[in-house]
Order: C-alpha cells, then sequence, then structure tokens
C-alpha cells in the first residue's frame, strides 16, 4: 500500500514538516553531486555507526562526533527510491501530527524519534560498522503518533494488486499492516543477521514508531 494523501486535512500549515522534506532533499542533492569515494567518506562520517555509538555508549570511546551522528544520520539517504518513500510516508502523516503539538514541539518530536530509532538498531546489530542513515526511523515516529491520534482517520492507498487504484482505508488498518511487515521482517534479519552487513533498519521502524506512539501523550496540546 502506497498512501499518497489523508483525511481530515491540519488546520495549521505544517512549516516544520515542510522544512524536514526540503532540508532531507537537499542533502540528498549534495550526496548525489559527491563521487563514489567522496559519498562512501561522507556517509561514515555523519552516518549512525552501530559499532562507533556501542563504543561511545560503553566509554571506550570519547569522541563527541559519535553521538552527533544520532541526528544528522536522519537527514542521509541511500538512494531515490529511499528518499522518496520517507517523504511521501512524511508527507502525508507529518502535518497532522505537527497540527496536534505544535512547530517546535515537532521538531523535537522528530529528532529524538530518529535517534532513538537508530539506538534500536544498534542494540539489535551492536558491532556493524555499516552506516545507518535515513529517516525511516523518525518517520517511524510519526506513523506511530497518527495511529495514536486519528486511527479512523481516512488514508487514500494506491493498492499494486488493484492496478494502483487509489481506494480509501481507515488509517489503523494502514498502519497496523505497516507495523506487522516491518516486525516480521526485523524477525527474519535477525535470523539471517542481515542487517550485521547491511539492509533495512527494521527495528529502527520498529523502535521508532513504538516510542512515537507513547511520546504523543507527552508532546500534543492540551485541549
Amino acid at each position: 500500500m502506497i498512501p499518497i494523501s489523508d483525511r481530515p486535512r491540519a488546520r495549521r500549515f505544517p512549516v516544520v514538516n515542510y522544512l524536514l522534506i526540503i532540508a532531507t532533499v537537499l542533502v540528498f542533492l549534495h550526496e548525489i553531486s559527491l563521487s563514489t569515494r567522496a559519498l562512501d567518506r561522507f556517509l561514515l562520517e555523519w552516518g549512525a555507526v552501530p559499532a562507533l555509538i556501542s563504543s561511545y555508549l560503553s566509554g571506550t570511546s570519547h569522541d563527541p562526533h559519535v553521538p552527533l551522528t544520532l541526528v544528522t544520520s536522519v537527514f542521509l539517504h541511500a538512494g531515490w527510491l529511499h528518499l522518496l518513500g520517507n517523504m511521501l510516508f512524511l508527507w502525508v502523516f507529518g502535518d497532522n501530527v505537527e497540527d496536534s503539538m505544535g512547530h517546535l514541539r515537532y521538531l523535537v518530536f522528530y529528532l529524538i524519534c530518529g535517534a532513538v530509532a537508530t539506538l534500536t538498531q544498534m542494540v539489535i546489530f551492536p558491532d556493524s560498522r555499516v552506516p545507518l542513515v535515513g529517516a525511516s526511523g523518525a518517520v517511524a515516529g510519526v506513523l506511530g503518533a497518527y495511529l495514536i491520534l486519528h486511527p479512523t482517520a481516512s488514508v487514500t492507498v494506491l493498492m499494486p494488486v488493484l492496478l494502483f487504484l487509489p481506494i480509501d482505508i481507515p488509517a489503523i488498518i494502514v498502519l497496523a499492516v505497516w507495523f506487522v511487515t516491518q516486525f516480521f521482517n526485523g524477525l527474519a534479519a535477525i535470523t539471517t543477521a542481515s542487517n550485521a552487513t547491511g539492509g533495512t533498519g527494521w527495528w529502527a521502524h520498529i523502535g521508532g514508531f513504538v516510542l512515537g506512539a507513547m511520546l504523543i501523550f507527552f508532546f500534543r496540546r492540551r485541549r
């Protein structure tokens, strides 16, 4: 299922959501301007490397740059499809979540979800030296918050099995299917240890989603 819109729309202009999308796209445009060797160095420097984070948290490393990568890695992507998928989900679901908590809180919420999502992936694969990149964990946090806020909202999705015809489905079904898919792929990744050498950060998605569903109770505006 590919979400393309939702109802109801946000009441306020989602300035932070748009700025996050613009910033992420600009960083990716910088990435594709680099040579292959320069890009590898760039991702290694600004991506979150689980082994380095593990060393920092255990006290065997004191490099102050390492914790910064928990945030900077959120704005990096490994390819066009990676970028477009994340930004599409953020475009569809982020505006209502920002509307529920306000601009500054939404920015803090997004970055916290991204950082904790990366830490979740690190806990599962602590020795991996492959940089974790992507907004997936932060976006997953937005999805978790959206599920709590608007479980009965109507989400228009494209279904490949229906020749990509748009249909409206309740948000709770769309997000439940998404989460179950992440969970079982995460279990498979542990079994095959595929994420030790790269691949999709399924557990970052899971961690971000669960955290977002919990944090929304603290971040949303009080009525």
